[in-house]
């Protein structure tokens, strides 16, 4: 797997807590893993998830989503965003017993997570549900029409259960950023994820500023078939995700700063 190094212009004590420190030849390697903050600080605190932490209690998370949940164009399941975010977590917050449950499922769209939340979502008693959703429909040439309504039912789901949420919307890719529905629709998710007050991951501008901003190849994020992820962005995704729950979820005491980070897994 290909080493990922995250530095940071100016470093606050958010970014030094998040450094992990590989050896030099291992970072002059390695791509750097870029987020701005106004991506790191989720919209929300993560105040269930806050409570639960401070009391040294176990926590579970359910990721619930299609192939890049699930983890195609990884090497192994353990490269999965899902797997490195767990272990990213237990960094932050090393007095709890911290899970991730990897739900996704290839192929699925909106309507076919629903039909599985109770099972996959509700049943595991989740203190955070991460909900990566809108690919699928955007590479079949699906309108997102309808989405916002749909987003709407699985969030009164998730919040029956109490935990906190956060959606994740589509990845930056060849194949998805060819389809003219794909601003639509990551548009769409953003909007529902204000109107309904539930944070929002943008995967798709922190992918985005990998290409534009920080001019790196398709082929270094993304796998051979211009759709999914592979290890080293699965890698960096769960490490700015990580980062930015952990934020939210120590709000109360700390905030994020303006400015730009490059961290190192």
């Amino acid at each position: 797997m290909q080493p990922l190094s995250f530095v940071r212009s100016r470093v606050t004590p958010l970014a030094l807590a998040a450094i992990f420190l590989l050896p030099a030849a291992a970072r002059a390697d390695a791509p750097a893993c870029q987020a701005s903050d106004d991506v790191l600080r989720l919209a929300a605190p993560l105040s269930h998830l806050s409570q639960k932490l401070s009391g040294g209690e176990p926590i579970t998370i359910v990721a619930i989503g299609s192939s890049s949940t699930q983890g195609a164009g990884a090497s192994s399941p353990a490269a999965s965003y899902p797997s490195r975010l767990e272990a990213e977590l237990k960094t932050h917050f090393p007095r709890n017993r911290i899970t991730v449950i990897n739900r996704g499922v290839g192929g699925e769209e909106v309507p076919d997570m629903l039909k599985r939340f109770d099972q996959a979502v509700v049943a595991a008693r989740p203190d955070l549900v991460l909900w990566q959703l809108g690919t699928n429909s955007v590479i079949r040439g699906h309108s997102s029409v309808g989405h916002g309504d749909m987003i709407r039912t699985g969030l009164k789901k998730i919040r029956a259960t109490g935990a906190d949420i956060v959606l994740i919307d589509p990845q930056y890719a060849p194949k998805v950023i060819a389809k003219p529905e794909a601003g639509k629709m990551v548009e769409l998710i953003a909007a529902t994820a204000k109107a309904e007050n539930v944070d929002l991951f943008r995967r798709f501008a922190v992918m985005k500023r990998w290409y534009d901003a920080d001019h790196m190849s398709f082929d270094s994020f993304v796998s051979p078939d211009g759709l999914h992820m592979n290890d080293w962005s699965y890698a960096c995704m769960a490490k700015v995700l990580g980062l930015a729950i952990a934020e939210a979820a120590r709000r109360p005491v700390m905030s994020a700063t303006a400015g730009s980070r490059n961290l190192a897994p």
